[in-house]
């Protein structure tokens, strides 16, 4: 018996390419916002989700911010960075974290 093909076929312009591109990401984001904002946002069952409070999308935006991380790349003085780790040792943590906890205690008392 043969085999059925697993080849999926290909879209005929490179509009899914786009879409992969950081360009094309964000305004899906932004569509998707849009939509939110808007309550036209569709679920997969076809409902629509009505239109949110925007106090309530603001505080939602705020968590967001909070709970997400960048990569960043920065110098320390290998002092800081060694004094760290001693931290890190004594109290079971990785020094990355010891180094995060830091820069907001300092954040918070220089704002």
């Amino acid at each position: 018996m043969p085999r059925k093909s697993t080849d999926v076929p290909g879209f005929k312009s490179d509009e899914a390419g786009w879409y992969t591109t950081p360009q094309g990401r964000r305004q899906t984001e932004r569509e998707f916002v849009r939509a939110l904002k808007d309550g036209t946002l569709i679920r997969s069952t076809g409902l629509k989700i009505g239109k949110s409070d925007p106090k309530v999308l603001e505080r939602l935006m705020e968590q967001a911010k909070r709970n997400a991380t960048r990569s960043i790349s920065i110098r320390v003085p290998i002092a800081d960075l060694e004094q760290a780790r001693q931290i890190a040792e004594k109290t079971g943590v990785g020094y990355q974290t010891v180094l995060k906890q830091a820069i907001r205690k300092g954040l918070q008392r220089a704002g």
